[in-house]
């Protein structure tokens, strides 16, 4: 789909293989998730005229005509715009994410002592999002309510992906607790990961390193031969990422304007 950057062009590919629709309307894109209401990066549209990417006040209200009902604003940017005021100003916060890829299999540290790691099956997939629940209570970053039912809705697509072996979803356990996990996504011949994150008291010790090799053993032996991650530019996992053999590749460049009056899911 379309010349886009190893970022945006698996995002669209997940997106289509969890149910969401990709609508191609010339110069920009319309996603729609219609399993998951709740997620705004799912319900969005994707710029992909480069000429056109300044005009903020006209992909705004786009945007308000595609999704008259929404609460927030989410774009993606085939680049980032020049004029930068030009979204600011309309209260719109622009971000570069990183996306880091590789064509060679991502190195495997050891599993730490005292952790076992399996793929998600059963009971596992309730510890995962009781995990996610756990990690918003105690950042509070968004409401709790509608991000469990994000996150309920969203584990449930995960889910099917695993079990169609399209995606895999892999823990690191303690005791038989969930405290780390991640997922990939096989999106042709590239693997894209998804979902990485380790319990605050359990990082910085090669949890999240041992399961990135784990996942790309894991699509190398489907076919895949490209690995992709995305990450917050402000991310100290890019890091981690870097030490198994990921680089840097084009960024993503998005817009988004939170709903007013509170918190909101975003990813």
């Amino acid at each position: 789909m379309r010349d886009l950057s190893r970022g945006w062009a698996t995002d669209l590919a997940v997106f289509e293989l969890t149910g969401s629709t990709v609508e191609d309307r010339g110069d920009h894109l319309v996603v729609r998730t219609p399993g998951n209401p709740f997620f705004h990066w799912g319900h969005c549209i994707f710029v992909t005229d480069e000429n056109t990417v300044d005009d903020a006040q006209g992909w705004i209200d786009t945007f308000d005509r595609v999704f008259p009902e929404a609460t927030w604003i989410a774009i993606g940017l085939v680049r980032m715009p020049v004029d930068a005021p030009a979204w600011t100003d309309l209260r719109l916060e622009l971000e570069l994410d990183d996306v880091l890829t590789t064509r060679t299999l991502p190195r495997q540290p050891p599993l730490p002592q005292g952790y076992t790691v399996r793929r998600l099956t059963g009971e596992d997939w309730e510890q995962s999002v009781a995990r996610a629940v756990a990690e918003n209570d105690r950042t509070g970053t968004e409401d709790r309510d509608t991000h469990e039912q994000f996150m309920r809705a969203r584990t449930k697509s995960q889910r099917e992906l695993s079990e169609r072996d399209v995606g895999a979803f892999f823990g690191a356990f303690t005791d038989d607790v969930l405290v780390a996990g991640l997922g990939i996504v096989r999106c042709g011949k590239t693997a894209r990961y998804q979902s990485v994150g380790t319990d605050e008291e359990h990082r910085r010790r090669g949890l999240a390193s041992h399961l990135l090799g784990i996942a790309a053993r894991w699509a190398a032996e489907r076919g895949c031969d490209e690995w992709v991650i995305v990450t917050e530019a402000s991310n100290a996992a890019g890091r981690v990422y870097r030490s198994v053999g990921f680089e840097p590749d084009t960024g993503n460049a998005q817009a988004y304007r939170r709903p007013p009056g509170g918190p909101s899911v975003t990813i």
